[in-house]
């Protein structure tokens, strides 16, 4: 099917909805790369022979598809049944034949696959019922779990492409750009900087004679990240649509979705929408029989974390190395091949149709935030019941993301800290738990929106270690273009690995403050200006954990060499689940008495905290605390001052 113009897509678009598409059976498998690691291709699989066994797709309609990530990531492998919205979690291959026989075809319920509210003990069937979803609000990934996202016919009978015939046949590209700058939609990437400012300064710079082009970053690097990931995967089209209005914004003809090879589904899904929508005529010439043209080219990146700042990301489609370049040249001026580029996360693209169809009005309202506006999509994993995809509005508090859509810490343990920005981020201890999840509370908190990872933290967390662990992280991406990145982050990683291995000596708390401070303001690019955050934010709460690890202690109970396991006999029940899984035999005791642990030859591997179900593994100091060593780096730094110039 090829539109010639705005009617034919209509048409079609009723056809599509009069043949009862939206009302049919349909079990919707999620198809999201956490689902397919459970198992859901197996249990898609099962059911279609199922379904084929009992000839049900003539007999009743039903149809058997793959969806988008649901981002009840948790309880996967996941089944939803529509139009009922009947939710079943943790399904397996054997329960296909169930849930055909009682589900589809009587319409019963299957309680062992039904979700169990762990606060009150209650059962719930449908999808809206569940608080996980209930207290969401969905713009970005409005479609991820509704629709096929191979399926171009699913998204057009979704309202897809209404945006952008709108805006091609009733909006001039002035008309655009206002409403995405009255909207307030700011950048989803993590800088947070206004979108329509962005479109209006790059037409202006293209009206002068170059042709601009349009850029979606796909290139989420962050540990624990998998919030653009899933929005290609689930929803490509929506994507394409916002690049190909914000195209005609800037008056655009060719445009780059960059994402990295390491996401192989979302690369897939990518290009067959964009071969599915050129076949539409909905990219290449005369989009929908207008004068307006344009096309985008899919480029996969190698998998570098520098390359998800903007000018690397171009000097790595130009098919130069992905260093970046100095900010006072801006890219919407002189950016890809010299010539102003539009560049947005494609989060940020996800929204765009959204407001070219309901009006920046309304999406001025979603949320608590007047600065902020609109929702954000966010990765909640870490030390929490439910990790998974959530969409909240802008100024959702914390404590409303980890405890009443998370659950909370699990095992009833203490909540220690929230880790936010990924490893440019900063650590919110748990009495900012209130704080507004917005650009500027996350600012004035120490951390960062970036591009929306949510690690949460508990008691068992290292401050010390996750500093550390970030550090590493970003040592390992750095581009190594500039001196306060290149040699700054490994001398503050030497400092942090002496303090967690016992090795720390009087002083390297300021020296580690002095060096992240002068990293923070000399550092070329974004990576390196907030590779210091992890480390300043957990000085600014956790001060106290580092003072411990140099004195010789980890309270957590993560670094080896700065604690001890003993039992306390008031909790201990002597079941002996610790002694079993013990690798070394350290623990012994009889069943029904209070065990031991030898630390001469316990390892601290905390295999025993893990299965204890009473808490009764006690972290303790060493008898003897560690000693540490000089620093190499000491006397060449104290040379310099925080800015990197020679002092006296």
């Amino acid at each position: 099917m090829r539109f010639t113009d705005a009617s034919s897509l209509s048409q079609y678009r009723d056809r599509l909805c009069g043949s009862g598409l939206s009302e049919a059976k349909t079990l919707w498998v999620c198809g999201g790369t956490g689902c397919r690691a459970s198992g859901s291709l197996k249990v898609l699989a099962a059911l279609e022979a199922e379904a084929q066994r009992r000839q049900l797709p003539v007999k009743v309609g039903l149809k058997i598809k793959t969806s988008g990530c649901h981002g009840f990531c948790q309880h996967g492998p996941l089944v939803v049944y529509t139009p009922d919205n009947i939710f079943y979690q943790k399904v397996r291959p054997e329960d296909a034949a169930d849930i055909v026989e009682k589900t589809v075809l009587r319409g019963e319920l299957i309680p062992r696959l039904l979700y169990r509210d762990p606060a009150t003990g209650e059962t719930l069937a449908r999808v809206q019922d569940i608080p996980f979803y209930q207290l969401q609000k969905r713009v970005a990934l409005f479609h991820s779990g509704q629709i096929d996202p191979e399926s171009s016919a699913d998204y057009i009978a979704a309202g897809g492409y209404v945006a952008l015939a709108r805006a091609l046949t009733t909006m001039t590209p002035d008309d655009v750009i206002s409403e995405i700058e009255l909207s307030g939609l700011r950048g989803r990437g993590g800088a947070g900087f206004p979108t329509g400012l962005k479109w209006k300064t790059c037409r202006q710079a293209a009206l002068a004679g170059e042709l601009p082009y349009v850029i979606a970053n796909g290139d989420e690097g962050d540990p624990g990240a998998f919030m653009d990931r899933s929005i290609m995967e689930g929803d490509p089209h929506s994507i394409i649509e916002g690049m190909v209005i914000g195209a005609y914004a800037i008056g655009a003809k060719q445009g780059y979705i960059y994402v990295r090879a390491e996401y192989p589904l979302a690369v897939k899904h990518l290009q067959q929408a964009l071969t599915m929508t050129r076949a539409m005529g909905l990219l290449g010439e005369n989009i929908l029989g207008t004068s307006f043209s344009f096309d985008i080219s899919l480029y996969r990146g190698g998998g570098a974390f520098v390359c998800g700042e903007s000018t690397a990301l171009m000097a790595s489609i130009e098919g130069r190395p992905g260093e970046p370049r100095v900010t006072y040249i801006r890219s919407v001026e002189k950016g890809l091949y010299g010539r102003p580029t539009v560049l947005n996360n494609v989060e940020t693209w996800a929204n765009v149709p959204h407001i070219i169809n309901r009006g920046w009005k309304w999406f001025k309202e979603l949320g608590a935030s007047e600065k902020s506006p609109g929702t954000k999509v966010f990765s909640l994993v870490g030390k929490v019941k439910n990790t998974g995809l959530v969409e909240v509005p802008m100024g959702t508090s914390l404590r409303k993301i980890v405890y009443d859509i998370g659950g909370g810490p699990e095992r009833g343990r203490k909540l220690k800290a929230i880790q936010t920005g990924g490893p440019s981020g900063g650590c919110i201890p748990e009495h900012l738990i209130d704080v507004a999840v917005d650009f500027e509370h996350l600012d004035q908190a120490g951390a960062m929106m970036g591009s929306g990872g949510l690690i949460v933290m508990d008691e068992r967390t290292c401050m010390v270690d996750i500093a550390r662990y970030f550090l590493e992280f970003l040592g390992q991406e750095s581009c190594g273009k500039c001196l306060p990145c290149r040699e700054g982050i490994p001398m503050l990683l030497d400092l942090l690995t002496d303090l967690t291995l016992g090795k720390g000596q009087p002083g390297d708390i300021e020296l580690i403050e002095e060096l992240a401070l002068g990293l923070k303001e000399t550092a070329l690019c974004g990576l390196g200006q907030t590779a210091a955050n992890p480390v300043l934010s957990t000085l600014q709460y956790f001060r106290h954990e580092y003072e411990e690890h140099l004195a010789g202690f980890c309270r957590a109970g993560v670094c080896p060499e700065l604690f001890r396991y003993e039992v306390d006999p008031k909790r201990c029940q002597g079941c002996g689940a610790c002694s079993r899984v013990c690798p070394t035999g350290s623990i012994s005791g009889q069943i029904k008495a209070v065990h031991r642990i030898d630390n001469s030859t316990c390892t601290r591997c905390g295999s025993c905290v893990e299965v204890c179900r009473f808490n009764a593994i006690l972290v303790k100091p060493l008898a003897v605390p560690a000693t540490g060593r000089i620093k190499k780096a000491w006397d060449f730094i104290r040379q310099f001052d925080p800015r990197g110039r020679q002092r006296g």
